[in-house]
């Protein structure tokens, strides 16, 4: 089988909502756009009120401590940078989270949400050009289906990707040649990525993002079985291009 992109997600607002798109614009040296565009500081950040410069992600709302912001799910509206949000538990909200008003609409309705024993949301902050993604390197994570699949298996149970909340999801390669890549780079549609690390992984992809509960020990199973706590790679853009799903996946 030829490898070609399955699946390409963002998530707009960090921990808050995924989505699955069609097709996307990448840019060199940039992260996948309107991926952690935005995202929500509590009350113990150590940046106080204000946002201006990528910050380690202790400091904002995830899903590892609040499970149930795992359910939630995106759509975006690049022209407008509007943002509409669904969970099973609240009704549909949608907010431009560049807009004060809008902003704390949007702490107003995650607040039920998450853990009263956590420290609360406070503001919701960005910084241009910069993704807040866990690493301040402009990563776009690449992850293969067939070791989702392989991973699955050994676990006991079908597991969704939107556990690990990785951006281009590459069907027809082995299980775990992804790692093999690493060094390499790969292009896809226009667009060519470096593969640079793996990436290890914590206890927020336990929860099923369908119900919000932590049912899968995914971090045990990737222990007992391959000795490691990896799932996925990260790479970095070093071509300007545009890709789709269906594309082919070829290492150069």
């Amino acid at each position: 089988m030829t490898a070609q992109l399955a699946l390409i997600c963002r998530h707009p607002i960090k921990s808050v909502g995924y989505e699955e798109i069609v097709d996307a614009s990448l840019t060199e040296g940039r992260a996948l756009p309107f991926d952690r565009e935005w995202a929500v500081a509590h009350e113990k950040a150590k940046f106080g009120r204000t946002l201006a410069e990528w910050a380690p992600k202790t400091n904002f709302l995830r899903g590892v401590t609040g499970h149930r912001l795992m359910t939630i799910r995106a759509v975006t509206d690049a022209g407008s940078r509007r943002v509409t949000l669904t969970h099973p538990d609240a009704a549909p909200i949608s907010v431009a989270p560049d807009d004060a008003s809008d902003a704390q609409r949007l702490l107003d309705w995650l607040s039920p949400l998450w853990p009263d024993d956590r420290p609360a949301p406070t503001f919701v902050g960005r910084v241009p050009g910069q993704a807040m993604t866990d690493w301040p390197d402009p990563f776009i994570s690449v992850l293969g289906l067939s070791s989702l699949r392989e991973l699955s298996a050994r676990a006991g149970r079908d597991l969704s990707p939107h556990r690990f909340r990785g951006n281009l999801w590459i069907e027809g390669l082995p299980p775990f040649a992804e790692f093999d890549l690493i060094g390499a780079r790969i292009r896809i549609g226009s667009a060519e990525l470096e593969i640079r690390q793996r990436i290890t992984r914590c206890k927020a992809t336990t929860v099923n993002p369908d119900t919000g509960v932590s049912d899968t020990d995914t971090l045990s199973a990737l222990q007992t079985h391959w000795c490691h706590q990896d799932f996925g790679t990260y790479a970095v853009v070093t071509r300007s291009g545009d890709l789709t799903l269906g594309d082919a996946v070829t290492v150069l």
